[in-house]
């Protein structure tokens, strides 16, 4: 009989099952070793493990050639109606960091969705040169340092400048007789980058387009003599700027002049594009079909992601009012019925504020359009609530004060024919909040659409020990069909299935434990509790709560040395926004708490304290199958929804958190017994707001909470400095608004049964299978199914695409 795989070679094994299903073995060695010896040829004699790694990346790229331009050529021939939304050779591919935080891998979740489920979707973005910082920590702070991902190039992306495009900036706007005309433009030219997104055992490929700011050859150099001919070619750069760099900021508005000239950007290149596509309707066509855009929204569904592309509702205007000669109303019922609003946060500080003078001098003729859809918006309200002059303030896309604003969230609300938030208490909050007018006078636009995530990385991808133990119980259609879950309860008392989940876990924890001893030098004890909380760093998230409780089971062990204790590793990790001074000094704090913590002898491997530096999405592959306790303790009423508490949930971690964002969901599927929920819900935190927050009276009445704060103020956690943590102290203690000290009994007390059930392993694992088949709903497929269905207006397709070496559809007798 053979030795059972290990999990490095079950890995293997699914890789090479995924390039063989793509063609023939011999075809795909020839075509590995013909890329492997272009490089060679080109550049040296040794094969480097990146040329490997490049040598395999173009071959799979080749191979999906022929479906992804079979999957075009279907959508064009069956002219869908449009979606848009965005070991050793492993560890060389780099991560590709185009968005903050949760958003951003959300998004790639969706784009592997609507492939798998046949929709016709393109996602669209921008091409940064520089993504998300790569972050170092260096003496407990955080440094930030320049993620250059493309230094060695891309292999899995093809320039497409056969379809660049210009992008109009400044100017001003002329009154003609046939209507506003913007000139004294200065332009930018946007070429697109294609990357194939590959449904599951579909044969169909998607499209990831991302534009890439290029100056037109001619870049102002009429504005310059001969004298200042460098200068001139040196001034090309201002307009490649606009690609260079993602702003690194998750939950807060930076209103810079260059974020602006961003969000336009994407937004007139995409919409250009799309058009383009309506028209011509046929494949590799690009003689225009269509010359009427009555069936458009018919065609075209835009779902705009957060605000950052709300500027896509005057843009669609200026295009059908200014190009196409459509006159308003008709625009502007094409607008609204092609458009969709997907909101993301409540905090107010993430809320995009643009100020009018910057719209003036950037986007005149966008200007004028806001304020032609504001007029004719408040005229409605004022007629339905004649004389409520402050309920016309509220609902106004432009704030009054100095400098006056746009409200882009109110835009895009205005301008879209539904509005969703991500999980349902996030979209009760919005109804009862920061949307609370326009629910009252339009109801049937809100609807919700809990996130979810993608179990073909999330379960087969990064845990293929687990996903291997579920396939031999139930089958592989779980993979599809997340739901399917469920059929593992049945499981739940039967002692193999029991030994070989805790087996999985184990393996998981070893092998991640091997990795931190490996990058950076830390030991940990892998019979320990797992302790992980990996998002970005925010006041709102909680980090803060966490750290005060580890500090708590330091003094405990020091108070007991001799007592038995279950021991504990808290890992930490996330970016913190490089102009967050708090979200920093948490970092530091977390740090020097661990340096103390790490290094005292009379605790040994009972805690360890362990900051996860430059989390990303590549060691949320190995830290989340790993984790025992998934930490979910933002404060009731703050997080939009979550996906890292899925990712958790389906990998066999358990769930300590408050009943916020999808948690809430999550812990109605699974049961609350089997989550550690704790802590105030949404009516004790506005309840708590109504009379007052003091985090003094906790401060005096819970002795563990004030040794711990007593400790951090004293400098006890930083002897060189003692007022370190002084602004960090004063935050707590007089204005926070997340209320961390209300939560801190709750919270240790609740740790504590974690604590308790981990003693018991049996029934720990059995609680782990309970949540495991309980987080089914949690598939981005089921999110993506919801928004085809009951916002685009389509239906998800199990056609599957033949593949390139079969005839077309067209072609089949």
């Amino acid at each position: 009989m053979a030795a059972p795989l290990t999990d490095q070679e079950k890995r293997k094994q699914i890789s090479v099952r995924g390039i063989v299903g793509l063609g023939d073995v011999a075809e795909i060695k020839r075509s590995f070793n013909r890329h492997l010896h272009f490089t060679l040829v080109k550049d040296r004699n040794v094969a480097t493990p990146r040329d490997y790694y490049f040598a395999l990346a173009h071959t799979v790229r080749d191979h999906l050639v022929g479906r992804w331009i079979r999957t075009q050529q279907y959508y064009y021939e069956k002219d869908p109606k449009l979606g848009l939304d965005m070991e050793e050779l492993e560890e060389i591919e780099e991560d590709a960091g185009l968005g903050n935080g949760g958003l951003g891998r959300l998004a790639a979740c969706f784009l592997d969705s609507m492939a798998t489920l046949g929709l016709a979707a393109y996602g669209y973005g921008i091409r940064y040169e520089f993504g998300i910082f790569n972050q170092k920590i260096s003496n407990g702070w955080q440094v930030e340092e320049a993620d250059d991902w493309l230094r060695y190039g891309n292999p899995w992306e093809k320039a497409r400048p056969e379809y660049m495009l210009p992008v109009h900036f400044y100017g001003r706007v002329e009154k003609t007789e046939s209507g506003a005309k913007w000139v004294d433009t200065q332009v930018v030219l946007a070429m697109p980058y294609d990357t194939p997104v590959p449904g599951y055992h579909n044969n169909t490929v998607n499209t990831m387009r991302l534009w890439s700011a290029k100056a037109p050859n001619d870049f102002k150099l009429q504005n310059f003599n001969v004298g200042d001919y460098i200068e001139a070619v040196l001034d090309r750069n201002l307009a490649e700027n606009i690609s260079r760099v993602l702003y690194p900021n998750d939950n807060f508005f930076e209103g810079k002049e260059l974020r602006l000239k961003q969000e336009y950007f994407v937004v007139a290149a995409t919409l250009q594009d799309i058009i383009r596509r309506f028209k011509s309707s046929k494949f590799g066509s690009r003689d225009p079909v269509r010359t009427s855009f009555d069936t458009f929204p018919e065609k075209v569904a835009i779902q705009l992601n957060d605000t950052h592309p709300a500027l896509a509702i005057p843009e669609l205007m200026r295009i059908l009012v200014d190009i196409e000669k459509l006159d308003w109303d008709k625009a502007w019922d094409i607008t609204c019925r092609t458009c969709a609003y997907t909101n993301h946060t409540v905090l107010p500080e993430a809320l995009e504020r643009w100020p009018l003078f910057m719209f003036e001098r950037l986007l005149p003729r966008h200007l004028l359009i806001i304020y032609n859809i504001n007029q004719r918006h408040l005229d409605g309200i004022a007629a339905m609530f004649p004389g409520d002059t402050d309920r016309l303030r509220r609902m106004s896309l432009i704030e009054e004060g100095d400098p006056k604003r746009i409200n882009m969230a109110h835009l895009c609300v205005v301008g879209s024919h539904a509005v969703n938030g991500v999980a349902r208490i996030h979209s009760d909050i919005v109804k009862t909040t920061v949307f609370r007018d326009f629910h009252e006078v339009d109801p049937e636009k809100f609807q919700n659409k809990t996130n979810g995530i993608t179990p073909r990385r999330w379960l087969l991808l990064c845990n293929p020990g687990l996903a291997d133990i579920i396939a031999e119980r139930i089958g592989e259609d779980f993979l599809t069909d997340l739901h399917q879950l469920k059929k593992i309860i049945q499981f739940v008392d039967d002692t193999a299935f029991i030994s070989d989940v805790a087996k999985v876990k184990q393996e998981n924890k070893l092998r991640f434990a091997s990795f931190l001893q490996k990058q950076n030098q830390v030991t940990v004890n892998p019979e320990s509790i797992f302790d992980v909380q990996v998002k970005r760093i925010h006041e709102y998230k909680r980090q803060l709560l966490n750290c005060l409780h580890a500090i708590t089971l330091y003094n405990r062990i020091k108070l007991e040395p001799d007592r038995p204790f279950v021991p504990r590793t808290v890992m930490i990790g996330g970016k913190a926004a490089p102009g967050y001074h708090m979200a920093k000094l948490i970092i530091k704090l977390i740090t020097s708490v661990g340096r103390v913590i790490n290094n005292d002898p009379a605790v040994g491997d009972k805690l360890k304290v362990i900051y996860l530096e430059n989390y990303r999405v590549s060691l949320a592959e190995r830290v989340i199958p790993a984790a025992d306790l998934s930490e979910q303790i933002s404060t009731a009423g703050t997080e939009a929804s979550g996906t890292g508490n899925m990712k958790f949930m389906l990998n066999g971690a358990l769930t300590i958190g408050t009943m916020d964002g999808a948690t809430v969901e999550m812990a109605e599927e699974a049961g609350e017994e089997n989550l550690f929920l704790f802590g105030l819900r949404v009516t004790d935190v506005e309840e708590l707001d109504r009379k007052g927050y003091n985090a003094r009276q906790y401060y005096e009445r819970l002795p563990e909470l004030k040794q711990a704060v007593d400790q951090v103020q004293s400098g006890f956690f930083s002897p060189e400095q003692p007022e370190l943590f002084r602004d960090l102290i004063a935050m707590l203690m007089n204005h926070d608004r997340f209320k961390v000290f209300a939560d801190f009994e709750a919270y240790v007390r609740c740790q504590e049964r974690v604590s308790e059930l981990y003693q018991n392993p049996k029934e720990w694992t059995k609680t782990v299978i309970r949540n495991i088949a309980a987080s089914g709903k949690f598939s981005s497929d089921r999110t993506i199914s919801q928004y085809a269905r009951e916002i685009w207006g389509v239906e998800p397709s199990d056609v599957k695409i033949p593949p390139p070496n079969e005839p077309p559809f067209e072609s089949r007798s």
